[in-house]
């Protein structure tokens, strides 16, 4: 099908308004995605019609509520090429997921003085409950080394493992530097010494297509709202032979199967891990907005984005005093960066603050990546984020924004 963008972003309201008296140019798509009137519309009709909760209703709207949820599972399965739905998981999102795994994995297979292996660009989301499991179990958290370009260095990511490494665990793609990670090589190298793989999916997912089966991941993560889905949903892909060995990470409601008072046995997959009423107006949400992009086609979108990104990055380094973090060719439609005029650094949130001020939405900071910050010698950055509704003349209007903000220092 013809992308045409213009069209598309007829699909987001939210792209039309101003601010601050400048039409709204909204690049911040890495932190959140707007979302088009058919998820949105998909959740008032489930509220208005369908409403009621899920599984263990009898009546007509419970087992309608139920149909909704589960055909949503389903694509979600076949979104990511999952072998069947017991292997897709409903979570709050990412950092939820990755919670999920940390702590029922450290419970089932990490013992004091074992080893797990995350990269220098991970999110927090991707380091913090490691570091927990590492406390509470008495392991050792090792991490892979990178480039000043922004490269993992695979050749010391195989020295880092041992026999006593139990998970490796690596972003898809840097939410600060856009680079897109070797992750099957990185998969490959950690199978053929029997270590399974979680990949952090947040920032792929919403930009190319991803067939779980042909990267042969053990685990992997996204976040709904990413994806131009809405907030609080979110997905914990597993293989059905590594969810089985998994202890619940939360108890009550749906996960279980019998309760006594001497004894719980736990439902079968995936419901072992969804304890409580889920959120099925949002699963119903999640799967509209996946059929939404998966008609534009992913193929289609990732076309348009890499355009897109390397338009912008061509027309930024003709910035004097312009530094762009994340130079490996690799790249995709994430952009850090700092800027110098006469030599001092302008600010990474006096620049953001400013760029708002003329109607351009961006992220400035650490985005939740403190040691990769710490990697690359500073404190943040200002970070350009796109998705499938941005255009070249936002991007212009990002160019021209910098450079008259540059004029005022």
């Amino acid at each position: 099908m013809m992308y045409d963008v213009n069209k598309i972003r007829k699909d987001f309201p939210i792209l039309s308004r101003e601010v601050y008296g400048k039409p709204l140019v909204y690049l911040d798509n890495a932190a959140t995605t707007q979302k088009p009137r058919c998820v949105v519309e998909a959740m008032v009709d489930e509220y208005y019609n369908v409403n009621a909760n899920v599984h263990r209703g009898v009546h007509f709207l419970s087992q309608k509520a139920t149909d909704l949820h589960e055909a949503s599972r389903e694509t979600v399965r076949r979104f990511l090429n999952a072998r069947t739905t017991n292997e897709i998981l409903f979570t709050r999102g990412t950092t939820e997921s990755i919670n999920l795994l940390a702590f029922s994995f450290g419970e089932a297979f990490v013992n004091e003085g074992d080893e797990i292996i995350v990269s220098t660009m991970e999110h927090h989301s991707n380091i913090v409950p490691w570091q927990m499991m590492c406390e509470r179990k008495g392991a050792i958290l090792k991490v892979i080394p990178m480039s000043d370009e922004g490269t993992l260095n695979l050749d010391e990511y195989e020295k880092l493992l041992t026999p006593r490494t139990r998970i490796v665990a690596c972003t898809h793609v840097s939410n600060v530097l856009g680079i897109v990670n070797p992750v099957k090589d990185i998969i490959n190298i950690a199978h053929s010494h029997d270590i399974p793989v979680l990949i952090d999916g947040a920032q792929s997912v919403p930009h190319f297509a991803v067939d779980v089966q042909d990267l042969d991941c053990d685990f992997f993560a996204f976040s709904g709202h990413k994806i131009y889905g809405p907030t609080g949903i979110g997905v914990l892909y597993g293989k059905e032979e590594w969810l089985d060995k998994l202890p619940p990470y939360q108890g009550g409601g749906e996960m279980i199967k019998n309760v006594t008072f001497e004894k719980t046995t736990y439902n079968e997959l995936p419901y072992k891990f969804e304890a409580g009423t889920p959120d099925y107006i949002a699963s119903h949400a999640l799967a509209t907005a996946l059929d939404y992009v998966s008609t534009l086609g992913m193929d289609n979108i990732s076309l348009h984005e890499q355009t897109l990104t390397h338009y912008a990055i061509d027309r930024m380094q003709q910035i004097d005093g312009m530094h762009i973090f994340g130079t490996s060719h690799n790249k995709d439609a994430v952009i850090s960066f700092q800027l110098n005029k006469d030599g001092n650094l302008i600010h990474h949130l006096d620049l953001g603050t400013l760029l708002d001020r003329l109607g351009i939405a961006v992220r400035t900071g650490h985005h939740c990546a403190e040691p990769l910050m710490h990697r690359l010698g500073v404190e943040g950055t200002v970070r350009a984020s796109f998705g499938l509704y941005n255009t070249k003349e936002e991007v212009d209007v990002l160019i021209e924004s910098i450079q008259r903000v540059m004029q005022m220092f």
